[in-house]
């Protein structure tokens, strides 16, 4: 009897093998494919993997580019995609082995994605309709032998099922959205230009367009501002703001030249509880204020770390850890690490080990816990591997206590105040310490009835500000919130609408392309934005993962939606398509200038790529009429900064290589800078 094991990764099937094995298993390859023999128990046990999908959906009887489609199936990736191509030797080395097995268990990653991988290998692959279900969070050895012992006699089905609809369905939306839009365009003579939308790309690009629209109709209000400065401190009146300048002016008068006394000191200590263990978001959230690091990227590391077995499963939505982990043994095995010894040898001194979870839960996976297991890191790796391992320490700490101090200020009966707290008592604070962003502001001294020694009272003017555009961090907090999209997809979903050039820059700002496909949709097409609409098919998944509703009635409920958006986007399809044809036009032109012809006066300098060459260069718009060209570093993205050189007054790029910081360039080769332009690049840090 023979028992096939079937993974999701390489790495897994190497650390499941090892942990099974009752000696050493052997490795043996086939087409460059690893995978393991091994006896557990005497057993004899296969081990193979798979590489995420080799199975994707595509359309059934592909008749060109038309719309709607729905007759859709599964086929194995390398016969979709060319660039899936690496998929196929996993798969035949799958077929070949299932031929050996008795009897198959399923051990791909236990969600959503990972039930529809080891499905789809199990029905296709190996003509079986059902396994046993290994589930794990951790890929350390001792957990890794009790999912073994105590696997599920059979798949997961409700996830599975609710698994599969979620594929069909962003099928449905993705390939039907897309091609009414980029048919739109080609049909109304604008030219042919690739556009998507889809369940959740709709609603999250609408959320984007909303708040920059928001910035564009803001009208900023004028309001005014006391300030004191003193020799020993600093006060504002405690109005805030003065919407009125007369009632500001006025008081400005009267204070102006009085003495200032301390009318009130006032203290209040307040406890500040642990932060609570970390799940997929409020990981990427944090990364990204400590470190800078995206949460596209946060995830790719910690999928990482989890496949290394240096953390638990990364995608999840819980903030919950179970005793079953053995707190106790996860500090011990951290003490055994230089950088956290001193801090694990403190919590472990306790009598009892309790975190502060939060409310958040996820019926498959715990929070994000480091294993304890001594990791091999990169740079960039090193920095989530250790904001994940101060994290989890804090959360068995205790309270901080931290003191506000208020003082009050009397300067002609108009009252100033100050403010500044501190920390009384670190507690977890000393745990979280490189990642803690508290400011610590003691105040001076003082005692009430204290004259202070005045120097000025300035009157400040300013204005209210519009409101701050999303970064790749709060748009997915904010797609959470309206529960669009999952923990897993969230990034990939923003990082879309960047690459179709609908939204740009750190600060998310939505593109011009971006603001008209959302204005035309809306005008023609409300419902592909229907945040509802996606929330309901989000709350139908899970009904079918509790049992309570079915595959075949969701695809039909989203068939007729589909079809009835589709019929009516047809009847509007000209004027779609010239709007958001023109907008195309209007977003590429803007994408690709770089400034004003410093030769002809005339032309406008613009980023053009040569197929022949396959690289960037600039280019004046004249041309043949005028042949002034800059050359640009080769194999980087190229794009327009809208900045001058402040040495010589040409424009300036921005240069943008994978794993490294975007930098500035004068496009120059005169420039007197040219040396210090360069050296950003030799001296540039890779992005973490």
């Amino acid at each position: 009897m023979t028992e096939l094991i079937i993974t999701e990764k390489p790495s897994a099937s190497k650390k499941i093998a090892e942990a099974l094995a009752d000696k050493s298993p052997k490795q043996e390859v086939n087409k460059k494919v690893n995978y393991y023999r091994l006896k557990h128990k005497g057993k004899e046990i296969i081990v193979v993997c798979a590489v995420g999908h080799i199975y994707n959906l595509i359309e059934k009887n592909k008749k060109g580019w038309t719309y709607p489609v729905f007759d859709i199936e599964w086929k194995p990736s390398y016969e979709i995609n060319k660039s899936s191509a690496f998929t196929k030797p996993y798969l035949e080395t799958i077929k070949k082995l299932a031929k050996e097995a008795d009897s198959f268990t399923i051990a791909t990653d236990y969600d959503l994605e990972g039930e529809v991988i080891g499905l789809n290998v199990l029905r296709f692959a190996c003509n079986k309709k059902d396994a046993k279900r290994m589930k794990f969070s951790t890929l350390t050895k001792d957990e890794l032998v009790d999912s073994y012992e105590k696997a599920q006699k059979h798949l997961d089905w409700p996830q599975a099922e609710a698994g599969e609809t979620r594929h069909y369905l962003d099928y449905f939306y993705g390939i039907n959205l897309s091609r009414a839009l980029t048919l739109a365009v080609k049909n109304s003579g604008k030219g042919f230009k690739i556009l998507s939308s889809g369940r959740v790309q709709g609603p999250a690009l609408k959320i984007i367009v909303d708040r920059e629209k928001e910035i564009q109709a803001f009208k900023p209000v004028p309001y005014w501002q006391l300030e004191l400065i003193t020799k020993e401190l600093i006060a504002w009146h405690v109005k805030d703001k003065f919407w009125n300048k007369k009632e500001a002016e006025d008081i400005y008068k009267k204070t102006k030249g009085k003495k200032a006394i301390i009318s009130k000191i006032e203290k209040k200590q307040f406890q500040q509880l642990p932060p609570h263990p970390f799940d997929l978001t409020s990981l990427q959230l944090e990364a990204y204020k400590t470190t800078g690091t995206s949460p596209k990227k946060t995830l790719e590391i910690a999928q990482a770390l989890y496949t290394n077995g240096y953390i638990s499963y990364p995608r999840t939505s819980s903030q919950k850890l179970p005793s079953s982990i053995n707190y106790k043994k996860i500090l011990t095995d951290l003490s055994n690490q230089k950088n956290f010894s001193h801090l694990t040898e403190e919590l472990l001194k306790n009598k009892s080990l309790k975190p502060n979870e939060g409310p958040k839960e996820d019926k498959a996976h715990p929070a994000i816990y480091p294993t304890g297991i001594e990791p091999s890191l990169s740079d960039e790796e090193r920095k989530i591997y250790s904001l994940i391992v101060h994290r989890f320490l804090a959360t068995f700490s205790t309270p901080a206590t931290r003191e506000t101090m208020s003082i009050l200020v009397d300067v002609n009966k108009e009252e100033f105040v100050t403010k500044g707290t501190r920390t009384i008592e670190k507690g977890w604070h000393k745990f979280y310490e490189p990642f803690l962003m508290l400011k610590e502001e003691e105040l001076p001294k003082l005692k009430e009835k204290q004259e202070l020694n005045v120097k000025e009272i300035k009157l400040h003017e300013d204005q209210t500000k519009p409101p701050k555009r999303y970064t790749p961090a709060s748009i997915i907090k904010e797609l959470e919130k309206r529960n669009l999209g999952t923990k897993a997809t969230r990034a990939e979903i923003v990082q879309t609408l960047y690459d179709r050039n609908y939204a740009a820059d750190e600060q998310v700002k939505a593109t011009e392309l971006g603001i008209k496909t959302i204005e035309t949709l809306q005008k023609y097409s409300p419902q592909i934005l229907d945040e509802e609409l996606t929330r309901d098919f989000e709350l139908d998944m899970e009904e079918i993962q509790d049992g309570k509703k079915h595959k075949e009635e969701i695809l039909k409920k989203a068939q007729k939606v589909l079809t009835e958006i589709l019929e009516d986007f047809k009847k509007k399809e000209k004027q779609i398509g010239a709007e958001l044809g023109q907008a195309s036009i209007e977003t590429r032109k803007q994408e690709s200038y770089v400034g004003k012809c410093n030769l002809c006066k005339e032309g406008e300098l613009r980023i053009t790529y040569s197929k022949k060459n396959k690289s960037y260069f600039i280019a004046c718009d004249k041309y043949p009429g005028c042949k002034n060209t800059f050359s640009v570093p080769r194999g980087a993205l190229i794009k327009p900064n809208n900045k001058e050189c402040d040495s010589c007054k040409f424009p300036t790029i921005k240069v943008i290589r994978k794993g490294k910081r975007p930098w500035d360039i004068c496009i120059n080769p005169e420039c007197p800078k040219k040396e210090e332009w360069m050296k950003q690049e030799q001296n540039n840090v890779y992005v973490v």
